[in-house]
């Protein structure tokens, strides 16, 4: 099967207009006829961009769970929780279910969504013998489960912007939060930097 690499074809990633990509001199940067973006067949230092975010991810991962999250102040008195300690003491009062909700967004989906990427990068950086298709459905399990990372910050930003009832309840955010934050948006920019068209290229080489 030809691919649209070998017939001189690439798509322009700002419009999506395919368009041939005709040899330039090399001062100069082929363009789309359409929306005069840079062409290129696969996006530039896709594989360096995506170790880079997912590597920073891995990092910010240990503040977001080593530090506070979140402190729930009732009568002036509240001690800071982290992702952990918050999913134990709702475990332990007995609200199951919103326990295992904070465990598969704050912990679940981030780790598996990070092992995803890395995975995938393993496979096109080392040529590893993997199944394509299965790669290919991988990656679209990584960009799925992604839409859940934010759960946490959504019902973090609610409770302190709702509970704030001066010396009776109060909601506070902690660090722990920021750098979850970062986690959930550096996950996002390593699936979006991330070329899936490298897989395939890997059957053709």
């Amino acid at each position: 099967m030809t691919t649209a690499k070998e017939m001189g074809l690439a798509r322009c990633h700002h419009c999506g207009q395919l368009s041939e990509l005709i040899d330039t001199a090399p001062d100069q940067q082929a363009l789309c006829p359409c929306c005069h973006g840079e062409l290129h067949f696969r996006q530039p230092r896709s594989l360096q961009r995506t170790w880079a975010f997912s590597l920073a991810a891995v990092v910010m991962l240990i503040p977001a769970n080593v530090l506070p999250i979140l402190t729930v102040i009732h009568f002036g008195k509240g001690e800071p929780d982290t992702i952990m300690s918050g999913i134990i003491d709702l475990w332990q009062s007995g609200l199951w279910v919103i326990s295992a909700i904070v465990f598969i967004a704050s912990i679940l989906v981030p780790v598996i969504k990070l092992l995803a990427i890395v995975l995938l990068l393993l496979v096109v950086h080392w040529r590893l013998p993997l199944n394509k298709a299965q790669c290919i459905l991988l990656y679209r399990f990584v960009h799925f489960i992604g839409r859940w990372s934010m759960l946490d910050l959504f019902m973090i930003s609610i409770l302190v912007t709702l509970v704030h009832l001066g010396n009776i309840a109060n909601v506070e955010s902690g660090p722990g939060a920021t750098a979850f934050g970062a986690v959930v948006v550096l996950t996002i920019f390593a699936a979006n930097s991330f070329d899936p068209r490298l897989i395939w290229d890997l059957e053709h080489e």
